[in-house]
Formats: C-alpha cells, structure tokens, sequence
C-alpha cells in the first residue's frame, strides 16, 4: 500500500450496483452464457428480486445508466449493437423504481438521465414525484449527450459543441433547482380537513425564468419532497466536465484502471471542489469496477476462464468506438489508433494522445467485453484489492457491474461483503433517512454551499433557525 499513513483505516466502502435496463451493459458477450438472465431485463420480477438481493447484501445504491441513441460508429452500422446486444434494446431505467422501492426499504436509486433532450420542467416533476414515492431514496446521473445518432433520432441536426453542451446543462440546473428548492415552502402542505386547506396559498410561490435555453412561469405542481433535490451524480472529466461536476455533482464516477491515476484524479477534484469554495469531501468519488470471485482464488480463476469463453471482446470494441466518436474497425490489430479530436466522450479520447493504443491492446483490456478494472479472486482476496484501492486513492467507493446477472452480485455479496465487514470497512446494517443522509449523515437536505441553495425558500422559522428543516434526523 503506497500511503497508508495517510488512509482513514475506518473508512467504510460505498458500494452501488451498476446495471443498464437493458441485457449487454458494460461487460458484453456474456448474455450467451447459460446461467445469465439479462435477456430478462424487460420483466418486472427480475429487477424486483435484483433489489432484494442488493437490499440484503447493504448495497447504497442501485445506479442505473442509459443512453439516448444507438451505437453506429463501429463498421458505420448497428449490426454488432444487435446481435451482441450492445445496449439496444434499452428501456427507459426511471420506469423501475417505483417496483423496486415497493419491494426495498433502504435501498438508493441513482436514475441516469440526459438532460440534452429533456425539458426540465417535466423531468422535474418526474423526479420529485420519485423523490415522493422512495421517501427520499433517488439520485439523479446529469448526463448531457455525446452520441449523433440520438441528435438525429430527437430531430436535430447533429451534436452541439462539447462546451455548449455543459452551458445549458448549467441553465437547466438552475432552472430545477427553481423548481425544487423555490416553489413550495416547507410547510405550505397543511392537510386540514377541519378548515378545508390542503395547501397553504401564502406559502406557494411561482417561479419566473427567463435564460438563453429555457422559459418557465408558473408554479411548480410536486410539493416539497423529502430531499427536494435528489442526489446529484455526475461522470465529467474533461476541463469543462470537472468545472460543472465539481460545482453541482454530490457523488462523482471516476474512470481509470491504474490506482495512481485514480489519485491523481481524486487530487484533482477535490481541489477544484475546494477553489469552488465547496468542502472537498462533500463529493463521493466512485470508481468502476468488475469482480468474479468464489471460495478460493483457483475457483475464482476458473469461473473467470468459464466467462471469457463467452465474452466478446469485439463488441467491446463496438460500444467503445461510439464513445470515442471514432470506427476502431478500420485499424489493423497491431496499428497505434491516432488522436482525432472528435465531439464525444473527451477524457476517454485523450488517451490516444497520451499513449500508443492498438486495438489488439483493447481487445485485451476488453477480455470480458468491458473496459472497468477486473479483481479476480477469493472472498478475502476481493476485500484486501477493494481496501488497498480505496486507501491508496482516496475515493469512497465503487460501482460494481455486472457480469453474469444475477450470479455475479450474488457471489459478491457471499463471499466478499462479509470479508469487508469481518475487516470493519462495510458497514453490517443500514443508517437511517434519505439516500442524501446515508451517503453524509448530515440531514435529507442539500448543505450549502452549493449553487442550488440561493434558490431555496426560507420560511420565517427557518430564518430564525436555518438549520432547523435541513437537518431533520
């Protein structure tokens, strides 16, 4: 462990499930494999038992992504996208967490949504309708779009600059934060029969917006829910990327398989969150991350020999060529792949300037069809990895993908959960409240200083006690 005198030693790991509503995710291939259920995504009863299975194995969180459009770079077409199921068919991941809350009691729920092709007022509405219906357990990916085959399926001519992209994720921020924190004041749902008044009039107020991407008068129609913003997730790592994360995101998704890089990133967002006059541990930091474990480290070699067999490297390849803005088809095997400065994912472009990448060099990293780090071994053997990683990097916690549904979450909740617990570095029940107040212990509400807090009513006791309503547990 290269600075443990420097690692908090007690603290605990933050562990969400990563899925897609959809069979091929992150790891692709492994549909094939006979034991997989995936192919079951489009039925009710296996995201419900997924959430059971989460709830009993402690998981913080269920984080769902999605995409708008269809992968088409590789091989100018969506052939592979089909055949190997490269997230299409994909469904909407908000549609499942009023099933999954119904059957869960803690467990969170980090919803991606691509605020490009959203209005926000009523995704808005949607969220704090979710927000209701949870108790205050959802969390919102702000993802802005990179793919042009889902400008062309929403009847635009083609991606906005890069930068652009993230100015008008910035006014549609502001503009939900208007709706959440700055329509209804905490107490304006009365509920009194006796005098007839559900809602205070005096304490609902309209909002007026008037901004270059977004107009909006008017009251917003969801009260005040428990969190009244949700849990604020957010994957930017470009310039521009990290200056809008580290202003607004409360968790963050880090991408990188080598821990001094990790650090190296982890370093670099805290600061910034600091120079945003933020304190730098009020954002989670996630990495990404792949496991197949077993009783020992041989049976865990051999259950990860059984999923290459059915892993496709290529497709891989496919998802990552659309994230890169670039078809990886017309390079040879062993051709180093040129920097071209594309409107897509930036910081996963970068890499062909840094380095010299070939895609046999892919193919490898892609061995079970994803690109996240691999831990391969026992129990204890997972635990020991998962603990060094976060000591070494200071980040708070890991999205684990799967790979062969459901056996993979299963086999990680068997035999590395209670190595983590037996170590004192997960936590053996749940706390109580909100997604927000498990992830900080510090209330349901967002804490200030963030951007969304110049938009909040104060009602007159809340002035004399500010933190009265945030700080409820």
């Amino acid at each position: 462990m290269t600075n443990n005198h420097t690692a908090d030693t007690s603290k605990q790991i933050i562990l969400n499930a990563f899925d897609m509503n959809c069979a091929g995710h992150i790891n692709h291939g492994l549909w094939t494999h006979p034991r997989d259920e995936s192919h079951r995504f489009n039925e009710l009863s296996y995201w419900t038992d997924l959430a059971k299975t989460l709830e009993q194995g402690l998981f913080d969180g269920l984080f769902i992504a999605d995409i708008t459009g269809v992968y088409d770079v590789y091989q100018g077409n969506i052939d592979l996208t089909l055949k190997e199921s490269i997230q299409l068919p994909s469904h909407d991941p908000s549609t499942l967490v009023s099933a999954m809350a119904a059957v869960t009691e803690h467990l969170g729920f980090g919803v991606t949504v691509n605020l490009s092709y959203e209005t926000p007022y009523q995704f808005a509405r949607r969220l704090a309708s979710l927000d209701h219906l949870t108790q205050g357990r959802i969390g919102w990916n702000i993802v802005t779009g990179y793919l042009d085959s889902a400008e062309r399926l929403i009847g635009q001519k083609g991606l906005k600059d890069h930068d652009l992209r993230y100015e008008q994720a910035e006014e549609f921020l502001e503009l939900c934060y208007k709706f959440w924190e700055g329509s209804w004041e905490d107490d304006a749902v009365r509920k009194d029969k006796t005098r007839r008044i559900f809602s205070d009039p005096a304490k609902v107020h309209a909002i007026q917006h008037q901004g270059q991407f977004y107009q909006s008068q008017g009251v917003f129609q969801v009260s005040p829910s428990l969190q009244r913003t949700p849990v604020l997730y957010q994957a930017g790592a470009s310039p521009r990327g990290l200056a809008f994360a580290t202003q607004h995101a409360e968790g963050m998704f880090i991408g990188a398989d080598k821990p001094e890089k990790i650090k190296q990133q982890v370093d670099k967002i805290r600061a910034q969150a600091l120079e945003q006059g933020r304190d730098p541990h009020a954002i989670k930091l996630f990495v990404g991350i792949s496991v197949v474990t077993a009783e020992t480290d041989e049976l865990a070699q051999e259950k990860l020999a059984e999923y290459i067999r059915y892993a496709s490297p290529e497709a891989g390849l496919a998802h990552f060529s659309s994230s890169v803005g670039m078809d990886l088809s017309k390079f040879s095997d062993d051709e180093a792949i040129p920097y071209q400065k594309t409107n897509s994912i930036a910081s996963v472009n970068s890499k062909f300037k840094e380095q010299k990448i070939t895609p046999k060099d892919l193919k490898a990293q892609l061995k079970l069809g994803g690109r996240y780090p691999l831990i391969v071994g026992s129990g204890a053997s997972v635990a020991e990895q998962l603990i060094d990683l976060l000591d070494e990097t200071g980040v708070d916690g890991f999205n684990l993908t799967r790979t062969v549904a459901p056996e993979s979450h299963q086999d990680f909740i068997r035999w590395v959960i209670p190595e983590l617990q037996q170590r004192g570095r997960y936590k053996t029940e749940y706390a109580h409240g909100s997604l927000r107040n498990k992830l900080f212990q510090n209330g349901n509400r967002l804490s200030a200083p963030h951007p969304a807090d110049q938009y909040r009513l104060h009602s007159a006791a809340q002035k004399l006690a500010p933190q009265s309503a945030e700080h409820t547990e």
